[in-house]
């Protein structure tokens, strides 16, 4: 707002009009986010994307998963944010606990459930 010195309001209206163009969405924290022409936008918790590094990076029972800021990075969101998101993975047994020093391994595969096809 500060770069092109518009106030708030202004700024908030327009992402109103882009988010009914389907070009931005809002983000935890009262932010917004453009969506880049064909960027296809994921619901789903982080927790659950999560999970899916999982069998996205081949990770086996033992492995090592990886870190909260190599995750903070690949899903543009913060370390606390992924700190939680990851304690709910440790409590259903997916992850052991990370202590300083020690880092996160895989305990167990995630289940996966196929849909019935129509």
């Amino acid at each position: 707002m500060r770069d092109y010195n518009v106030s708030r309001g202004v700024a908030l209206r327009v992402f109103g009009v882009l988010q009914k163009q389907g070009v931005a969405e809002p983000v935890p924290g009262g932010r917004w986010k453009v969506l880049r022409p064909g960027q296809s936008i994921d619901r789903r918790s982080l927790a659950q994307r999560l999970e899916d590094v999982i069998t996205d990076d081949d990770l086996t029972i033992g492995a090592r998963f990886p870190s909260t800021t190599e995750l903070s990075v690949r899903f543009g969101v913060s370390r606390p944010t992924v700190t939680k998101a990851l304690v709910k993975l440790e409590s259903a047994g997916l992850l052991s606990e990370a202590h300083q020093g020690k880092q996160r391994t895989v305990q167990a595969l995630p289940k996966r459930t196929e849909s019935p096809k129509s």
